[in-house]
């Protein structure tokens, strides 16, 4: 019997989960699920506030001050198909107490139902929203996200290259989802892929940019892999796992970050795969992935002051 590739803590979940979350023909049911996930009742420590543009969930760090501070703006996952923002409290919660940061996650409008570029408009007016606020240090933004919202995150740091209305101080994108033509990648060994597979890649793209996946005509800001010039982009972290479908085109676009110019950290934890730190979150695997985010969001949060 061959060797499983994974790391020994995820080997047992790794054979119970789906190879792809989406299909084609399971969209209403993905749209079903999706607004189960924002229901329930709010944690106490989270406040719901409008931008103007939408709700948004604020999370405030458990110390008291009167000082302006470092904030996050955190873009959550789901292919840009599904999903909620209530879905990362815990996560969002972690990361306003050990940073002593304010967290906000926005609700984005989601694909098929809305194209690009309805989530960056979303996005990018929660962090003009965000910058705007009297107990956020606007020089001590970071904009973050994982999965699609790794991948808006990177699409958010772009438009705010180009606009210059809000300078940030680092994007952390969390496995993004950063390049449509991965989906012409008939090479790749799909075994094993666990959560997100290139036929999920496929519809959920497909979905976003509102037209076929991998064609020749995708809009350099909705697919940050294909924008050609990553100059004046903010310091970067980047983390994945060796056995998630975006490792590659994660690490390749670190590599342009870095022949631009542009700071960029990487850590790729082997054995795991996508969105593994949601699924074992005590997993020696997940300390240390965790540990490098909140490190590096630590350093360029401080050091931007």
């Amino acid at each position: 019997m061959p060797e499983s590739p994974f790391d020994p803590e995820y080997q047992s979940v790794a054979r119970f989960l789906p190879r792809g979350l989406a299909r084609s023909w399971n969209l209403p049911l993905i749209r079903v699920i999706g607004a189960l996930i924002g229901r329930g009742a709010d944690p106490e420590n989270v406040k719901i506030e409008d931008t103007g543009a939408g709700p948004i969930r604020v999370h405030h760090p458990a110390s008291i001050g009167d000082e302006p501070r470092p904030a996050i703006l955190w873009l959550h996952g789901g292919g840009f198909l599904l999903g909620s923002p209530k879905q990362d409290d815990a996560l969002c919660r972690q990361i306003a107490d050990e940073l002593d940061a304010i967290v906000v996650a926005p609700v984005y409008r989601l694909s098929p139902k809305h194209s690009f570029p309805a989530a960056l408009d979303d996005a990018y007016a929660a962090l003009t929203w965000l910058a705007k606020r009297d107990d956020v240090d606007a020089h001590r933004i970071a904009v973050a996200g994982a999965s699609a919202g790794g991948g808006l995150a990177a699409q958010v740091a772009l438009h705010a290259r180009d606009q210059g209305q809000v300078h940030l101080a680092a994007q952390i994108l969390v496995y993004p989802m950063l390049d449509d033509r991965t989906v012409n990648r008939t090479d790749l060994d799909e075994s094993a892929f666990r959560l997100w597979d290139n036929r999920a890649n496929r519809v959920g793209w497909s979905a976003y940019l509102g037209h076929e996946a991998g064609s020749a005509n995708a809009s350099p800001i909705a697919v940050p892999s294909r924008n050609e010039d990553l100059r004046g982009l903010p310091p970067t972290w980047i983390g994945v796992g060796s056995l998630d479908l975006f490792c590659e085109e994660d690490l390749a676009y670190a590599e342009r970050l870095r022949a631009a110019d542009v700071a960029c950290e990487t850590i790729v934890i082997d054995g795991v795969f996508h969105g593994f730190d949601g699924i074992v979150a005590d997993s020696a695997a997940t300390q240390r992935f965790r540990e490098s985010m909140l490190g590096r969001m630590r350093k360029v949060l401080a050091s931007s002051a």
